[in-house]
C-alpha cells in the first residue's frame, strides 16, 4: 500500500495540462504578471492592417493615421491628393457634427455601439436649438453644393460613402467614379476655405 504523499505525487505527475512556465514574473498567487509592452501590442494591431489593407505592400505606411479609414487610405494609396483627403476630412467633420447635435445616429454602423441607446433630453437649451439648426444649415449647404456639380447625385453619394460610411470596397472603385469623389472632395475643398483660389481642371 502507497503512503498518502505516494499517492499526492502521483497524482501531480499524471495532472492534465501544460508544464508551468519558467522565467516569468508572478504574483505571490502564481498568477502571471502580463507585461505586453505599448509598442507590442501596437505591432500585433499594425500588422493585422497591414494584413488586411495592404496586402503584398511592403512599403505601405501602416502606423499613420491615415491608414485607419478609407478616405486616408485612398491618400496612401497616391489616389487622391492631400487637398482632397483634407476636404474629405472637414466634410467628414462637419456631418458628424450635425449628425451629433441633431439627435440622429451617424448612419455608418462601424461608428457606434448597436447594443447602446443614447440621446438627448427632451427638453434642449436654447444654445443646443441654435447649434444643431446652424449644423443642419451647414450640412443642407455643403450637400447643395455637391448636387450643383455635373453628375451632381452620383457625386455626393460618392463622397458620402468614402467619408461617412467609410465603405474600404470603394478603395478600388472604376476611374468614373474616382473622377465624381475627386470633383466632389475639390469643390469641397475650395468651399470650405481650405483653398483661396479653384483648382483649374
Amino acid at each position: 500500500m502507497t503512503s498518502k504523499a505516494e499517492r499526492i505525487r502521483i497524482k501531480r505527475a499524471s495532472r492534465a495540462g501544460r508544464p508551468r512556465k519558467a522565467n516569468v514574473a508572478r504574483y505571490p498567487g502564481g498568477q502571471i504578471k502580463h507585461g505586453e509592452s505599448e509598442r507590442e501590442v501596437c505591432s500585433v494591431a499594425l500588422e493585422a492592417r497591414r494584413r488586411m489593407h495592404f496586402a503584398g505592400r511592403r512599403d505601405a505606411d501602416v502606423a499613420s493615421a491615415f491608414a485607419g479609414y478609407t478616405l486616408g487610405r485612398m491618400f496612401l494609396d497616391g489616389k487622391l491628393t492631400a487637398h482632397e483627403r483634407e476636404a474629405g476630412d472637414e466634410y467628414g467633420r462637419q456631418m458628424a457634427r450635425y449628425y451629433s447635435l441633431t439627435g440622429i445616429p451617424f448612419p455608418s454602423v462601424r461608428a457606434q455601439s448597436l447594443f447602446d441607446v443614447k440621446g438627448f433630453a427632451g427638453e434642449t437649451s436654447a444654445e443646443r436649438a441654435r447649434s444643431a439648426r446652424q449644423a443642419a444649415n451647414r450640412m443642407m449647404e455643403l450637400e447643395g453644393v455637391l448636387l450643383k456639380l455635373k453628375d451632381g447625385p452620383e457625386v455626393k453619394t460618392t463622397v458620402f460613402n468614402v467619408c461617412i460610411m467609410d465603405y474600404e470596397m470603394l478603395r478600388t472603385m472604376p476611374e468614373p467614379q474616382l473622377a465624381w469623389l475627386k470633383r466632389g472632395l475639390t469643390e469641397l475643398h475650395w468651399h470650405l476655405g481650405l483653398s483661396r483660389e479653384k483648382e483649374a481642371g
